[in-house]
């Protein structure tokens, strides 16, 4: 399904401002609140580029909050650890399972607690990179490299991993990229323009993909 598509059903079909991205709060000492500015900027973007009704910003979710299932986007970031309870991870099995999707940011610090989380949450699903043809780098936005490379932190070069489920892609994982510093406030990072750009772009096509694929 082409994103005008999308965004004219889901004009069509929900009330104004419905849709947000939900940051999740966990547990284990990681700065899950990290880059307060960035999906307010990041919403107003895919508003602005896409036509979708999105509030202006984010709702804050655990994963044993009632209301998950409300938020087909659930996003988390943090430079440190990450520790779900069994009951947590058998909750976020479950949502994204039924349809949601996870958006995790390496904001450098997060891989290793994530990475043993998603291999407790998906022991039969392991993330696999995706190559730069895959269409989450072609949705609204062409990326023929792949994810872009944001902040710099140990010159490692930008990797986008996935859990697949059933052809369907419930989590991805933005790796040595940092697109949440890309959508804060200009004046946070400094970043180039043509950087935080790039980062927009991604953001976009990251929000379209999973809303795409949530819709029948």
């Amino acid at each position: 399904m082409s994103w005008v598509v999308l965004a004219v059903l889901l004009t069509a079909a929900e009330p104004t401002d419905s849709i947000t991205i939900a940051r999740l709060q966990y547990d284990g000492g990681g700065d899950w609140y990290a880059n307060p500015s960035s999906l307010p900027n990041l919403l107003a973007a895919v508003r602005a580029r896409t036509g979708i009704p999105v509030r202006a910003r984010e709702e804050r979710v655990s994963l044993l909050d009632p209301g998950l299932r409300d938020h087909p986007y659930l996003y988390m970031t943090g430079h440190g650890n990450v520790r779900f309870s069994p009951a947590e991870r058998e909750a976020l099995r479950e949502y994204l399972l039924a349809g949601g999707f996870l958006h995790a940011d390496d904001n450098y610090g997060l891989d290793e607690s994530f990475r043993r989380e998603m291999e407790a949450v998906f022991p039969d699903a392991a993330l696999t990179e995706l190559p730069p043809s895959h269409p989450v780098y072609h949705t609204v936005y062409d990326f023929p490299e792949g994810l872009p490379k944001i902040h710099e932190h140990d010159g490692k070069s930008p990797q986008g991993f996935a859990v697949i489920h059933s052809g369907r892609v419930v989590v991805f994982y933005s790796y040595e990229s940092d697109l949440g510093d890309g959508w804060e406030d200009p004046d946070v990072h400094d970043d180039l323009s043509e950087v935080r750009e790039q980062a927009i772009r991604m953001g976009v096509n990251l929000f379209v993909f999973a809303l795409g694929q949530a819709v029948p």
